[in-house]
């Protein structure tokens, strides 16, 4: 009798946990979640996560709570997460400056792979080669040949020092040797308005950002990064079909929660947004902004931030960019 009793007492240890997970996954969402933002109301990452979140939350049953939290580079907004609690209730919407260019240029106050849990990727959009107008050269041989025919006198403007536009050109810089003088902005707007007005001759920004001066002839683009043509830019070959091979620098954009998220709960959102990235609707939405969506699973998405910190991290270190010291 007493071996029988004590069987079912470790069948029922057993079980409790596996009925407490189950009743867990059932009861979860039971309250709007809360997404964080690192970035101002209004721009592109903001229209992003509203877009995404009002059809996500729809299929969940749950609303999202839009939270912007910009700062730091992101730094404020990545601080707030991975400290609030595992439970599904917090998340982020990082991308490419928060788990990528940040952390490979600054010393931050979070590990943007150990103190987070990766949901999914939602999309990512090209950076484009572009030159002044003015700038006699309508390939990327020939700007090459352009800028070596005039040492010291060519810029580059950039959204600002450690930006995706930074580090993107000092990657072009890196594999051909050039030589050009980097002027960083507060943002790419001005970046682009001094492109505009010919005070720098060269940029890499987005290419939702460049595409309305792309079209009116004030900026010519050269090649895109990401391995694929981009839908807007179709007679623009991507840098990678022109040889440089594994040059796919992208602005992205996923979400990602606190560390140790339970693993029904990740399982469910990442199924749910991208059933939310699969609905023809979203992609229209989307392509205001240039972005493709690029549905991951958790795993994918967290090898993918790995590989960014990994790819900006060396990159820095070979263009000594360290931007604390």
């Amino acid at each position: 009798m007493k071996r029988r009793h004590l069987l079912q007492a470790a069948a029922s240890a057993i079980a409790l946990p596996q009925i407490g997970q189950l009743a867990h996954a059932q009861a979860w969402p039971a309250k709007p979640i809360r997404y964080i933002v690192p970035v101002a109301a209004g721009g592109g990452n903001d229209m992003i996560a509203r877009v995404v979140t009002d059809r996500w939350g729809k299929l969940l049953g749950q609303s999202f709570a839009v939270d912007n939290q910009s700062g730091g580079g992101g730094v404020v907004a990545c601080q707030l997460t991975s400290r609030a609690a595992p439970d599904g209730y917090t998340l982020l919407q990082g991308y490419v400056a928060t788990h990528g260019t940040t952390p490979a240029t600054r010393r931050v106050t979070y590990d943007a792979i150990k103190d987070f849990t990766p949901i999914g990727m939602i999309g990512a959009t090209p950076n484009v080669l572009a030159i002044h107008s003015s700038v006699p050269a309508t390939n990327v041989k020939e700007f090459i040949d352009y800028v070596k025919r005039q040492p010291g006198k060519v810029n580059y403007g950039s959204a600002g020092a450690g930006s995706l536009t930074h580090l993107t050109m000092e990657l072009f810089k890196q594999e051909t040797g050039l030589f050009m003088l980097h002027i960083p902005y507060r943002g790419i707007a001005p970046a682009i308005n001094d492109l505009l007005g010919g005070s720098t001759q060269a940029m890499f920004p987005g290419l939702a950002a460049a595409l309305p001066h792309l079209r009116s002839g004030r900026m010519r683009a050269l090649a895109v990064t990401g391995k694929q043509r981009s839908p807007q830019l179709k007679d623009v070959p991507t840098m990678d079909e022109i040889g440089f091979k594994g040059f796919d620098a992208m602005q992205w954009y996923g979400s990602v929660g606190p560390a140790n998220m339970p693993a029904d709960i990740v399982k469910r959102l990442n199924e749910t947004q991208v059933a939310v990235l699969k609905s023809p609707d979203l992609a229209e939405k989307l392509a205001g902004e240039a972005v493709e969506p690029w549905p991951m699973s958790p795993d994918q998405f967290g090898q993918y931030i790995k590989s960014e910190i990994t790819r900006w991290t060396a990159l820095a270190k070979a263009r000594k960019i360290q931007l604390d010291e």
